[in-house]
């Protein structure tokens, strides 16, 4: 060995180790004194406004300055980190209603977290317009708040109020906050804490059986205790999960599937991400089958699709586009470099050499990838899908998810259900999302650096796309566990067929 690779293999074992360390060592109720709050601060306010490419697009410069100035005169004498990115960074990096600039915690504090028990407020509950209902309850010996329970406030604020606060801590394109009632939904307790604290005890009011308001007090779900330290709220119990590997195909059907009913008359594909699961074998796969099976009906079900990569987006596009299409009418980036900020972005040079093949300089002094906005894409000729095809969307409906929506909305055989999409109708940022790694206190913000505005775009008013059949919804589905918006579309599906039968004799 020589003395050159000895120094670099030296080098690589000190970071891994103090990496380690730092890991090991790490207190998430470590307060940064405000200097050290203001300098992570102050830099990521600079990064924004050199390098994100709609800081501006649905708030002024002089209503996101004075944003800025809001929240930085805001910091404390100190904080903890979970307290910088909740009460500071989340609400600010909202304002700029971006989907794709969002926050996370550090990697130390992901670490420290894994695997543990909070207490919390005990119900979760479905929250969709100023409703929320319990879907369930922590505290298992609670015998008044049931699967279906409605309450109107915690803590004497009104529903409304505890979703309009929620939503100033969360990140959205545009005005299209359908993704934040599902975010809220999946874990309510989660966003209660980080947001408004934890309390011993909570004061719910809430309508019982006859319609009538109640108000109950009720204790926060405490985890099981530790036997080798002392219980508290404030205490965490580490479980170790266990480890268990699926099968390959069992894998691979969590991000994609296609079953086709046993009536022979229609198939459901479900198609949850466009970055994982051999989407091009089985893309082709399924389009054949469905063509050798001669299946009338396919419900295309995204949404859970969060997005991914833009190519197999557009690839399932071309199965089911009954014209040619574009992937964007505009896509570009305000800086060709991520300098001077590249140390503090994850992937630095990386991201520069990436830049600089994807992207060039036009006249308008922005960075356009130019193949995107001038290319068109035409349909499939070899198992491109002639049939009905119903596409199932909802907030978690993203990004590449919402460029297929968009693409193929209004075409002739192809009908939208469901509820508004999360990804932007009028467009969105992407393609590129490093972190930024803030210096002293390691959080992590997302930085989109392409604005794309959508092929055939409707103007910029901030909603998702929306449906061609509205499906919101159902309490009675809440209440019995069945999936509403899937029975909706059999149901017309048969009716359709039913009808042709008919006409036929």
């Amino acid at each position: 060995m020589n003395t050159c690779s000895a120094v670099i293999i030296s080098v690589i074992c000190c970071v891994l180790f103090s990496c380690s360390a730092s890991l090991k060592n790490y207190s998430p109720q470590k307060k940064y004194p405000q200097e050290v709050l203001k300098n992570d601060y102050r830099l990521l306010q600079s990064i924004l406004e050199k390098k994100h490419p709609s800081l501006y697009w649905y708030t002024s410069k002089d209503s996101m300055d004075a944003y800025f100035a809001k929240y930085y005169q805001a910091i404390p004498d100190s904080m903890t980190e979970q307290q910088f990115a909740w009460h500071i960074l989340a609400p600010l990096t909202d304002k700029i209603h971006c989907g794709h600039t969002s926050v996370s915690l550090s990697k130390g504090y992901a670490k420290w977290v894994e695997g543990k028990k909070f207490g919390s407020f005990p119900l979760f509950m479905k929250i969709w317009n100023d409703t929320m209902a319990v879907t369930a309850n922590l505290n298992r010996n609670d015998s008044i708040f049931k699967r279906g329970t409605l309450v109107t406030s915690v803590n004497g604020l009104p529903a409304q109020t505890l979703i309009n606060t929620f939503f100033d801590h969360l990140p959205e394109d545009g005005y299209a906050n359908n993704i934040n009632y599902i975010r809220i939904s999946g874990n309510f307790p989660y966003f209660h804490r980080n947001i408004f604290g934890l309390s011993k005890e909570y004061k719910v009011t809430y309508l019982d059986s006859l319609g009538n308001t109640q108000t109950a007090t009720i204790p926060a779900y405490a985890p099981p205790k530790d036997t080798t330290r002392k219980d508290s709220l404030k205490r965490t119990v580490k479980v170790k999960p266990a480890k268990q590997k699926l099968p390959k195909e069992n894998r691979l059907n969590q991000y994609r599937t296609l079953k086709i009913d046993s009536s022979g008359k229609y198939a459901v594909m479900t198609v949850n991400t466009f970055s994982k699961g051999r989407l091009r074998t089985f893309f082709r796969r399924s389009f054949r089958e469905l063509k050798e099976k001669n299946i009338n009906h396919l419900v295309l079900d995204i949404r859970s699709n969060g997005g991914g990569h833009v190519m197999l987006s557009t690839l399932l596009t071309k199965y089911i586009s009954r014209k040619r299409f574009r992937v964007a009418d505009s896509l570009y980036a305000v800086s060709g470099k991520l300098g001077p900020y590249t140390k503090y972005i994850k992937g630095k040079w990386l991201n520069n050499i990436e830049l600089k093949f994807i992207a060039r300089k036009k006249t308008d002094g922005q960075y356009h990838i130019g193949h995107l906005e001038r290319k068109w894409f035409n349909p499939k000729k070899k198992n491109h899908y002639n049939g009905d095809v119903y596409v199932l969307t909802n907030g978690p409906t993203f990004s590449a998810a919402a460029l297929f929506a968009n693409a193929v909305k209004g075409q002739e055989g192809v009908l939208l259900l469901g509820e508004e999409t999360g990804g932007g109708w009028h467009g969105n940022d992407g393609i590129m999302i490093p972190e930024i790694i803030l210096p002293n206190t390691k959080v992590r913000i997302r930085l989109p650096l392409f604005r794309l505005v959508q092929f055939n775009h409707p103007p910029k008013t901030g909603t998702g796309i929306i449906p061609d059949v509205y499906i919101g919804t159902s309490y009675d589905a809440l209440k019995k566990g069945y999936d509403k918006k899937m029975q909706v579309v059999k149901e017309m599906i048969m009716e359709k067929e039913n009808k042709l039968l008919i006409n036929n004799y």
